[in-house]
């Protein structure tokens, strides 16, 4: 079964993926934007909960999920559920663009919209465009953006009864039949999403320019307890990228933190400081190392490359120097 196979390494079948449906949502359009995802079969489900519970019973092969968002922060549901309630591994990040379009039946003209349809979230995000464009439009709640593109383009009476748009990715409009009436919509052009995809088990090979997630459980909460971890890190040169803390859900102000750090369990310092904080906290649950995602990574990992082999190079080098040959091996000669 596909399923058996190792996330990382080729199977003589394609990845099953499962993701939150329905088609033409903002998680499915960043899942596309990988071509090895892509090539997969795509699974869309009812709940993020039925989406990690897929992957955890060994249904589809990864799980791809929204993990954070530049203007509403983490995903709640989300980093619970793998730091509490799942065992799986973060295999590798993503982060889209999010670009919200102004989508309607085809013939609808925008000046004729009386009604806009989305999700409330993404409503809110585009409050100065429906001010200027559309300001005595109702707006109609949804489960998802992709959903009001769906029963817009499926005809459904409760959105068609009266000229209504739809707040959506394009994918979306592609999918359904729509046309954009507006695009970029969104008040804030640089917003971007996260996300990760998750297997039961297996961390990639380092790049050179990786990320590591954990979930750090104090023994007891004492002044400097958080001091204390940090210092694991501030000792060694790490660089955090992220630190939030979440109720550990056992008791009032009972809290964890989540790490987002630089570099890979495969490198020395990150696995010895792993080592330390295992060993004076009450609990590390290791969420994952996987390269980092954005435009610069790539460029990055050659520099590292590059560096590297430099620097076995050198060593070799040395190396090379040792032995019985060296003018220090002589025998000291008789005065």
């Amino acid at each position: 079964m596909a399923a058996d196979a190792s996330p990382g390494t080729p199977s003589a079948s394609p990845l099953r993926i499962g993701f939150l449906g329905p088609e033409g949502t903002f998680t499915e359009e960043a899942l596309l934007s990988e071509a090895d995802y892509a090539s997969g079969e795509i699974v869309p489900l009812g709940s993020l909960t039925e989406v990690l519970e897929s992957v955890q019973e060994g249904q589809v092969d990864l799980a791809f999920v929204p993990l954070e968002n530049a203007i509403e922060g983490t995903v709640r549901d989300i980093i619970d559920n793998l730091v509490f309630e799942f065992d799986l591994r973060i295999q590798r990040e993503v982060v889209l663009d999010i670009h919200l379009h102004l989508m309607a039946l085809p013939g609808t003209d925008l000046g004729a919209i009386e009604r806009v349809a989305s999700i409330p979230v993404a409503t809110a995000q585009c409050r100065h465009f429906l001010a200027g464009r559309l300001p005595s439009a109702e707006t109609l709640a949804t489960n998802s953006t992709a959903d009001a593109a769906r029963l817009l383009g499926e005809r459904d009476p409760a959105l068609t009864s009266r000229p209504t748009a739809a707040i959506a990715p394009r994918l979306a409009a592609k999918l359904y039949g729509l046309d954009i009436l507006a695009e970029d919509i969104e008040d804030h052009p640089d917003n971007q999403t996260r996300f990760v995809s998750l297997a039961r088990s297996g961390i990639p090979a380092p790049t050179g320019h990786d990320r590591t997630s954990i979930a750090c459980f104090q023994s007891t909460d004492h002044p400097g307890s958080l001091y204390a971890i940090l210092g694991q890190f501030a000792a060694r040169n790490i660089n955090l990228s992220k630190l939030e803390s979440r109720p550990t859900k056992q008791a009032l102000g009972d809290y964890c933190f989540i790490i987002d750090f630089e570099g890979h369990i495969a490198d020395a310092v990150v696995s010895d400081c792993l080592r330390d904080l295992h060993a004076e906290l009450a609990g590390v649950k290791f969420l994952g190392s996987y390269p980092v995602a954005g435009p610069a990574g790539p460029a990055i990992r050659r520099e590292v490359d590059s560096a590297n082999r430099k620097a076995a190079e050198w060593v070799d080098g040395l190396r090379a120097e040792v032995g019985p040959g060296g003018i220090s091996s002589r025998p000291p000669t008789s005065p």
